[in-house]
């Protein structure tokens, strides 16, 4: 264990559990608050997936430039930094009057936050080897769904009280105040400092050596295109449901953004719990520990999706939503532990931002509008319930590369 005090590896994941708290609080306001952006801008059902995919788009595309970064400067400064920068942008989105308005400072927020995920999961992992990765990680992941719930929640009823403006307001001063707070705890590791026989600080790789590098493990790129899928069926569930329960079983602006966060967010706390778990267990067993518990989750989750987007009862919705969330967890607790498994020390930050790059491009930009062509064209429900084949493709791709590629590729990092 690193340092002399043994709950300071335990304390670090507390610290950035609520930095990311917030993190997913301010970009998930926006969904709850849709009904009041669409009435006061008469926007459309694409104008609001364009709002979801222009977070999306700019995290997306600053992800690679963002993880080289983070393997070159301290990871404490990139993440405070981010905090501050994120939340000054959504304190600034009250200040939209219009829909071009509204897109530029989602945007912004999206370039605001990219920074944060991969120095956090790099920070995390040079305080956590092996053996408690996944569950470190995944402790930290139940900060996401404590961050949805509680934007989704929290800015609905913020908005129907006192208009959607205060909503981006309170959060943003909020997290500010974090990040007064956290500046004088959190401590910077050495990189490399969690593996075994590394006792020296790590030399840095040129940027494009460690893209190059990274992509010519098999197992790291199959990652990334399970990434993508999952992402895709996750910002589904974050950007369309509050409007779902909004229009299908009549609900106001607070109950459909807690309703579409609470159930999925609670069950996807104990199912990343339970992830991080069964995978630092079955990796004892084999290398393929962590893919087989990944691939369970989205097989698993799969007719849930399609039971969400399909059912008329509310007691069927809430099954949906939480057998969704409880599967989902125990995928996304293992998004980055399992590539750290084949990638070494100083390359994580990297591998995380292009994992973040393609995720959010090539799934989260173009989930809320497949999902709002589709619907204008059928129903919501049903462009919902398509979205399982993805999770489908998700784990043909993780059990593809536990048979073929996860052996090989750990032993180059051995």
């Amino acid at each position: 264990m690193i340092g002399a005090d043994r709950r300071y590896p335990w304390i670090v994941v507390g610290m950035l559990w609520w930095i990311c708290f917030f993190n997913y609080a301010d970009r998930q306001a926006v969904f709850s608050v849709f009904p009041l952006l669409q009435k006061e801008m008469h926007l459309s059902p694409v104008q609001l997936g364009l709002l979801g995919s222009a977070f999306a788009w700019l995290y997306g595309l600053g992800a690679p430039l963002a993880g080289m970064v983070v393997d070159r400067i301290r990871r404490k400064s990139a993440i405070m930094g981010g905090l501050y920068v994120w939340s000054s942008i959504c304190v600034a989105t009250a200040l939209s009057k219009t829909f071009r308005q509204l897109m530029l400072f989602r945007a912004a927020e999206g370039c605001g936050e990219t920074i944060y995920y991969p120095a956090t999961v790099s920070l995390v992992s040079d305080y956590h080897g092996r053996e408690t990765r996944s569950r470190a990680l995944g402790y930290l992941q139940t900060s996401v769904y404590a961050g949805t719930i509680g934007g989704g929640f929290f800015a609905g009823l913020i908005g129907q009280t006192y208009g959607w403006r205060w909503s981006f307001v309170v959060f943003g001063g909020l997290g500010i105040l974090l990040g007064f707070v956290l500046q004088r705890f959190l401590r910077e590791p050495m990189r490399g400092a969690s593996e075994p026989g590394v006792r020296d600080a790590l030399p840095r790789l040129p940027p494009l050596s460690t893209v190059a590098m990274i992509l010519r493990i098999p197992s790291a790129v199959m990652l990334m295109a399970t990434f993508v899928c999952a992402n895709f069926v996750a910002v589904v569930l974050l950007s369309w449901m509050p409007a779902f329960l909004y229009q299908r079983f009549g609900m106001s602006l607070a109950m459909a953004g807690l309703s579409a966060t609470l159930f999925a967010q609670l069950s996807g706390m104990a199912g990343a719990a339970t992830g991080g778990w069964l995978a630092d267990a079955a990796v004892k067993r084999t290398n393929r520990g962590r893919l087989l518990v990944q691939a369970a989750g989205v097989f698993a989750g799969a007719p849930f999706v399609v039971l969400c987007g399909m059912t008329q009862s509310v007691v069927w919705l809430i099954v949906a939503l939480a057998g969704w969330g409880f599967f989902k967890g125990m995928y996304d607790a293992n998004i980055f532990a399992s590539p750290f498994d084949v990638i070494r020390p100083e390359a994580r930050g990297t591998t995380a931002g292009l994992m973040n790059c393609v995720g959010w491009l090539g799934g989260g930009g173009s989930a809320p509008i497949i999902v709002g062509v589709i619907a204008q064209r059928t129903s919501l429900g049903f462009a919902i319930a398509t979205t399982s084949v993805v999770y489908c493709i998700a784990g043909l791709l993780l059990v593809t590369c536990a048979v073929f590629f996860i052996d090989r590729d750990m032993k180059g990092v051995s």
